[in-house]
């Protein structure tokens, strides 16, 4: 099954998860303004891409944190904030897509 991992306000979050409801395709949404990802989600997810990769360096959270300005380690400040993912998140078995990206998804399906 498929996971989209979000926050309802995120847009490109809203056109992914009604992608997946107009193809008719079930899926588990995890909505990161009510619950954050275990270190060990993240670890998975940071295995099939990288910790920089998974940073929304345009987020309310990175200006909130001024990480701009500072030496960091990414996965700390994940696991710490997980309003600093890159969003959506799509998983599915160990297939894992950051960011809107319908191209990619169909890919999931067709295999």
């Amino acid at each position: 099954m498929f996971q989209i991992i979000g926050t309802t306000k995120c847009r490109d979050t809203k056109k992914c998860r009604l992608w997946f409801e107009q193809r008719g395709i079930t899926f588990h949404f995890v909505d990161l303004g009510k619950k954050g990802l275990s270190s060990g989600e993240l670890k998975s997810i940071a295995l099939r891409t990288s910790w920089d990769e998974l940073m929304d360096r345009d987020s309310k959270a990175w200006a909130k944190r001024q990480l701009e300005w500072k030496d960091f380690n990414p996965e700390e400040e994940l696991n710490e904030e997980s309003l600093l993912l890159k969003t959506p998140i799509v998983r599915e078995g160990s297939k894992v897509v950051i960011g809107y990206k319908p191209d990619e998804w169909e890919q999931f399906i067709d295999k």
